[in-house]
C-alpha cells in the first residue's frame, strides 16, 4: 500500500516542478505589465544633463529661408555665449503639430535662440510644415539618418533641450510642449538658465 502513495507523491512533485516555472513566468509578466503602466517617460532623467551639448554639426534644411536669407544649419559653436532651446521635431510627428504654435510664440523672445533639429524627415515635408505654422527657429539642422538624435539621447520626437551659455545641457523635456507645461515647466527652466548664466 505504500508503493501507490509514493508513486502518487512523485507524480505530484513532478507536477509542481513543471508548474513552478509557469507561475514564475506569469509573475514576471504581471510585474512588467504593472511597471509599464506606472512609468512616465517624461520623467526619465537624461544622462546628458550637466554635460556639454553634442558636437554634432548638421546641414541646413535646403531651401529654407527667413526674410530672404538662408536659415543656417547646426554648428555646435552656436551654443557658446547663448542660451539655446533645442527642439527635435518632424513633420510626420503628430504632437509636433500641436506644439508648433507654442514654439512660434516662444520664438518671439529674443533673450535666447531657438534651434530646430529636423529628425528623419523629407525636406519638402519639413519646409511645408514650417510654412504652415511659421518657422520659429533661427537655426535648423537636418538629422536625416537619426545619428544626431542618438548623440542627444532622444527617446522620440518631440523633445526639447535647454543649453546654457557655456554649451552645457541644463534641462530636457521629453514629449511635446503643451499649454499645460509651457508656463509651469519650460519657461521656468528657461528663466533659470538665463539667470544662471548671466
Amino acid at each position: 500500500m505504500t508503493e501507490p502513495s509514493t508513486t502518487e507523491a512523485m507524480s505530484q512533485r513532478r507536477s509542481l516542478l513543471l508548474t513552478l516555472p509557469l507561475i514564475a513566468f506569469a509573475a514576471l509578466i504581471a510585474l512588467f505589465w504593472y511597471r509599464l503602466g506606472t512609468g512616465d517617460p517624461s520623467r526619465i532623467p537624461s544622462a546628458l544633463i550637466g554635460h556639454p551639448a553634442p558636437r554634432t554639426a548638421l546641414p541646413p534644411l535646403e531651401g529654407l529661408t527667413n526674410g530672404g536669407a538662408a536659415v543656417p544649419g547646426l554648428d555646435p559653436a552656436i551654443f557658446k555665449g547663448n542660451v539655446s532651446i533645442v527642439n527635435v521635431w518632424a513633420s510626420w510627428c503628430i504632437p509636433c503639430h500641436d506644439e508648433a504654435p507654442l514654439l512660434a510664440a516662444l520664438g518671439r523672445d529674443k533673450r535666447f535662440q531657438l534651434v530646430g533639429i529636423n529628425y528623419k524627415d523629407a525636406p519638402d515635408n519639413a519646409r511645408r510644415f514650417l510654412s504652415r505654422y511659421g518657422n520659429p527657429y533661427g537655426i535648423v539642422g537636418v538629422d536625416g539618418n537619426g545619428r544626431a538624435a542618438i548623440e542627444w539621447g532622444v527617446y522620440g520626437v518631440p523633445e526639447t533641450f535647454i543649453v546654457g551659455r557655456e554649451g552645457t545641457i541644463l534641462y530636457k523635456m521629453v514629449g511635446p510642449v503643451t499649454p499645460e507645461n509651457i508656463d509651469t515647466v519650460l519657461k521656468v527652466e528657461i528663466e533659470k538658465a538665463l539667470k544662471a548664466d548671466s
